[in-house]
C-alpha cells in the first residue's frame, strides 16, 4: 500500500487555512484506499524531517503561504529524494514572488496589471500610482495584506506605518469590474468561477475563509469568448512559470463598459485551498472528479525534481 504523509499547518499566516486542508486531504486519501500520516509542520525542522523517516513513498503538500509554497520545504523534500505533490522549487519560488511572476507572465504576452515595487517609506509619502489602486505584499497569498486605496481614502500613511510585510510593497493599478477564477490540472484548464464576496467590493482574506464571506458562481455568466480566454490564459501561465501538478489563477475581468471586456492576470497560486468547498475542488467536481479522485490524481502525480 503507498504510504502518504500530508505536510499541513505550518508557521505563514495562511497556518489555518492549512490545517483545513490538511485535515480533508487525509480524511480523503484514507478513503481513497492510501495509508496515510499527517504532520502539522512548526518551527522545528528537525522534527519534520524525522516525520519523514523512514521516507514515505509521497508527501502531500498541503501547506500555503511562506515555507510552504516558496520552494523552502519543496527545496527539503527534493534534498531528501521524497516525491511531493504540485510545482517543484523553482515554479513555487517565482510563483510566490508576485513581481517575478509578473515579469515572466509579460513575456508570455499576457495581459498584466500596471504597477511597480515601492519602498514603504514611499508609500508613506505619497501616492505612488494614480487613486485607487491596490497596496500587496510581494510574497504572500490568500490576500494577506491586501488593501485598495481608493479616492478620499486617507488609509496610506497608516497602511505603511503598520505594514509587517518587508521593505517595500507591490503597488498596481485597481482594475475594477469582477473576479474570476481558473483551477487547471496539467495542461488542462476545469472552468471558470466568478467569485462574489458578499462583504464588500473586495475579495479579502475575509471574504475568501469567512462564514458567507463569498458566492462561487460556477460556471461564471460571462462572455463565452471571456470563458475561452480565462481558460486559455490560466494554462499558458500555469505553463510560463513551469507548474506542475494542479493550479490556480485569478484574474480580474473589467466589464464596466460591457461585453467582452478586458481580462487581466493578476496571479497563480501553486497551492490552491485543498477543502471540498475549495475552489479548485468544486471545479474538478463540476468536471465530474470527486474530492477524493482528485487527491489521489495528486498523489499519482507527485515527482520528486532532485
Amino acid at each position: 500500500m503507498t504510504r502518504v504523509v500530508v505536510l499541513y499547518g505550518g508557521i505563514s499566516a495562511e497556518r489555518e487555512v492549512s490545517l483545513s486542508s490538511g485535515v480533508q486531504v487525509a480524511a480523503a486519501l484514507r478513503e481513497a484506499g492510501y495509508e496515510v500520516d499527517a504532520v502539522d509542520v512548526g518551527h522545528d525542522l528537525a522534527a519534520v524531517i524525522a516525520a519523514l523517516t523512514p521516507k514515505p513513498d509521497v508527501v502531500f503538500n498541503a501547506l500555503h503561504g511562506r515555507f510552504g509554497e516558496d520552494g523552502s520545504i519543496q527545496g527539503m523534500l527534493d534534498w531528501l529524494g521524497i516525491p511531493y505533490t504540485h510545482s517543484g522549487l523553482r515554479a513555487s519560488a517565482v510563483a510566490m514572488d508576485k513581481q517575478a511572476a509578473k515579469a515572466l507572465f509579460a513575456a508570455a504576452g499576457l495581459p498584466v496589471a500596471p504597477g511597480r515595487m515601492v519602498s514603504i517609506a514611499e508609500l508613506e509619502a505619497g501616492d505612488p500610482l494614480p487613486l485607487p489602486y491596490v497596496v500587496k505584499p510581494v510574497n504572500e497569498g490568500s490576500s494577506v495584506g491586501v488593501t485598495v486605496v481608493r479616492g478620499g481614502d486617507n488609509r496610506r500613511v497608516e497602511i505603511a506605518r503598520t505594514w509587517t510585510y518587508g521593505p517595500a510593497a507591490l503597488v498596481e493599478e485597481y482594475i475594477p469590474g469582477r473576479e474570476l477564477t481558473v483551477g487547471v490540472m496539467d495542461d488542462r484548464a476545469l472552468a471558470v468561477t466568478e467569485i462574489q464576496a458578499v462583504a464588500g467590493a473586495f475579495y479579502d482574506y475575509e471574504s475568501k475563509y469567512g462564514d458567507g464571506g463569498s458566492n462561487h458562481i460556477l460556471p461564471a455568466n460571462v462572455h463565452p469568448d471571456i470563458t475561452a480566454q480565462a481558460m486559455e490564459m490560466a494554462v499558458a501561465a500555469h505553463r510560463a512559470i513551469g507548474c506542475s501538478g494542479a493550479t490556480r489563477c485569478d484574474f480580474r475581468y473589467d466589464d464596466t463598459k460591457g461585453e467582452p471586456g478586458r481580462l487581466v492576470l493578476l496571479e497563480i497560486n501553486t497551492q490552491p485551498g485543498m477543502t471540498p468547498t475549495s475552489l479548485l475542488p468544486e471545479q474538478a467536481a463540476f468536471r465530474g472528479i470527486g474530492f477524493a479522485q482528485l487527491c489521489a490524481w495528486m498523489v499519482e502525480n507527485a515527482s520528486c525534481r532532485a
